[in-house]
């Protein structure tokens, strides 16, 4: 445990320093706070565009679209975050070699260099949230005893997440560099199916059987539960109270974390068989 601890420790290091080196400090945070303000002033404008069109008004379902838009962040950066590391290492900097014939866990330094993309998604959806609230009247409630759930299911959404980032990250080992558009086109999946900009109940029966299917839908319900509560907005999840969803969450952490270490055992596997570990694509 103590070297996959130190390994995690050193990998998110890295991960920190090649994120957020290519400026300087003061001009990264202002970075991370205008990109999330930016991407809030863009979902003001859908939300303006859908309510003129429907020609209704209703703050609940705003709250509905902004924390939900909020949380898929994490989304985004850290199935990207996992993904491109095997990708950037092979075929950016060409250091795979070095880094996988070291006496360290591959599976652990990926999770470790995604680590940096979870922390700054953090930092986004806090600012997010904070300029929905200061700034277009976004009405959120917390109780301390919804903290202990809102932090499982962060943990366990996060989860989630990263076993999905390295499902993707075994497939990268057989692939070429241009299918870094799986890691883009996977979350845009998420966003339909999980209900992030429209309940589930806006989707067709076989659309909400899909969405029922990834946990995301749960994490995403959840957290809308405890930050936006008493909303009137059908999810087609309100037949579930809490504990169940959160039980369903982390089951499905289960079974994601099961998958991606099978997956990404048997990426390794067939690459290493076919000489594809260190092979780059310059084309």
């Amino acid at each position: 445990m103590s070297t996959y601890w130190r390994t995690f420790k050193v990998a998110a290091w890295l991960g920190w320093e090649m994120d957020s080196n290519w400026t300087e400090p003061w001009l990264f945070v202002l970075y991370s706070i205008l990109k999330p303000v930016a991407g809030a002033f863009i979902l003001v404008l859908m939300y303006v565009v859908f309510a003129t069109i429907g020609n209704t008004e209703d703050p609940s379902m705003f709250a509905y679209m902004y924390v939900g838009n909020a949380f898929f962040i994490f989304v985004a950066s850290t199935l990207f975050g996992t993904f491109q590391v095997i990708q950037s290492d092979r075929e950016w900097y060409q250091t795979i070699r070095y880094v996988y014939i070291s006496p360290i866990s591959y599976y652990v330094y990926i999770l470790g260099r995604a680590a940096s993309k979870v922390a700054v998604a953090t930092f986004a959806v806090v600012v997010t949230l904070a300029f929905g609230i200061a700034f277009l009247g976004v009405e959120m409630g917390l109780s301390l005893a919804d903290v202990p759930v809102l932090v499982a299911a962060f943990v366990l959404g996060i989860a989630v997440l990263l076993a999905i980032g390295i499902c993707l990250g075994g497939i990268s080992f057989l692939t070429a560099k241009h299918v870094h558009g799986l890691a883009e086109g996977i979350p845009g999946l998420f966003y339909v199916f999980c209900g992030v900009l429209f309940p589930l109940s806006a989707l067709p029966e076989w659309g909400r059987s899909v969405g029922q299917a990834i946990p995301l839908t749960y994490w995403f319900d959840l957290t809308r539960r405890i930050l936006v509560p008493g909303t009137s907005i059908d999810r087609t999840l309100n037949a579930y109270d809490d504990l169940t969803i959160l039980l369903l969450l982390f089951a499905s952490s289960l079974v994601f974390f099961a998958l991606s270490v099978i997956i990404f055992r048997i990426g390794e596997y067939v690459a290493r068989k076919a000489g594809k570990i260190d092979m780059t694509t310059s084309y």
